[in-house]
């Protein structure tokens, strides 16, 4: 195997198996999104398939959806879209990726999970079968017969308790706190929720980043945030997955430019050595014509690379060995034979054999 197939062999077969090693062997936290526009992931929550397991912290997974959302799965109430995170006051915002939030609230539990509620507002639902003036109708909880209602206003849950069926009251997690009863509300507009823990508030409102201490440590520090925007051992890795691969490059390429001048030589060689075997002294000797050339016998070397008359298995003239389907021309007088374009090019220059040095009828 020659240099250039060992140094192809370790890019493509060994190159990847280092990538791997290096990637296994240092967890990199980036921060990330699903797209653009979408909330900025980073610890306390981790992106599932994107960030080490050491990145987030216990009950902070995400994940993206098909619709390249950002996705939170409660415990005991299901999966919420993302709508925004404040690292500085810990707190988030969801609503439901089906688009019918009150829908979601009848049954929304945040037990088990690592959020609660910010603010919380009561909310009572009515299904009617009337439009009321002055009520938002809740269209996805609605039908073609009937009409679903919220309303925090004391007069308006009264008049509505005699006239409709009382659905639930709810507390629903508003984004803030209404100074009075709201009279009419969908209940479409985003969920604000927070976390206590893990405790990373002053460290980031000082500029600076929350995580774990060590891939085997679940207490946290606060550390500065790198200038360059990557951690010291994500550019050394970078810079090795980077070097790694230009330098097998270039090291094939040298050797491939070295086989190219060393055949190049080689043909040189072979040239100048038949030039000087066919001009020893510089002297111009006129040949045979091409016709009487061509009219020497041909033949076609077959696989055991034997022929009758053939006395050696080197060309005379380029000292090349003779290979199967070779064409070669023997000269009738003498019967030696020659690769069929190395005796042509020679009979045009000299008019003898280079062998025994006869010259044949030229007649």
């Amino acid at each position: 195997m020659d240099s250039r197939k060992v140094v192809c062999f370790i890019i493509f077969f060994f190159f990847p198996q280092f990538l791997i090693t290096v990637s296994s062997s240092t967890e990199f936290c980036f921060t990330s999104a699903c797209s653009r526009g979408e909330a900025i992931v980073q610890f306390p929550f981790r992106l599932e398939n994107c960030h080490p397991k050491r990145c987030g912290y216990p009950g902070f997974d995400l994940f993206c959806n098909s619709q390249n959302q950002t996705i939170v799965e409660l415990p005991n109430s299901g999966k919420f879209t993302i709508q925004a995170i404040e690292y500085e006051t810990q707190n988030l915002w969801i609503n439901d990726p089906e688009y019918c939030l009150p829908k979601r609230l009848l049954k929304l539990n945040l037990s088990g999970s690592p959020f609660t509620g910010v603010f919380y507002q009561d909310f009572t639902l009515f299904n009617c079968t009337f439009d009321y003036r002055g009520l938002d109708p809740i269209a996805c909880l609605s039908g073609e017969n009937y009409t679903v209602f919220a309303t925090s206003h004391k007069r308006a849950i009264s008049f509505l308790a005699s006239e409709c069926n009382l659905i639930a009251t709810i507390g629903v997690p508003v984004q803030w706190t209404f100074l009075e009863p709201v009279l009419s509300s969908d209940l479409s507009g985003d969920l604000r929720l927070q976390w206590a823990a893990p405790l990373c508030r002053r460290c980031e409102s000082r500029g600076r980043r929350c995580g774990f201490k060590s891939n085997s440590s679940t207490e946290i520090e606060c550390s500065n945030v790198n200038r360059h925007g990557l951690p010291r051992r994500v550019r050394y890795a970078l810079i090795v997955g980077a070097g790694v691969p230009a330098i097998l490059c270039i090291v094939g390429l040298l050797c491939y430019i070295r086989g190219r001048v060393k055949r190049f030589g080689r043909e040189r060689h072979t040239t100048v050595e038949f030039t000087s075997v066919a001009m020893p002294h510089s002297t111009i000797t006129s040949g045979l014509d091409s016709t009487i050339i061509e009219s020497y016998p041909k033949t076609v070397l077959g696989e055991s690379r034997r022929l009758a008359k053939l006395d050696d298995s080197i060309c005379s003239i380029c000292l090349s060995g003779y290979m199967p389907k070779e064409t070669l021309r023997s000269i009738p007088e003498c019967q030696h034979c020659f690769h069929a374009e190395c005796i042509d090019e020679w009979l045009r220059i000299k008019d003898s054999c280079p062998i025994c040095r006869n010259s044949p009828n030229s007649s």
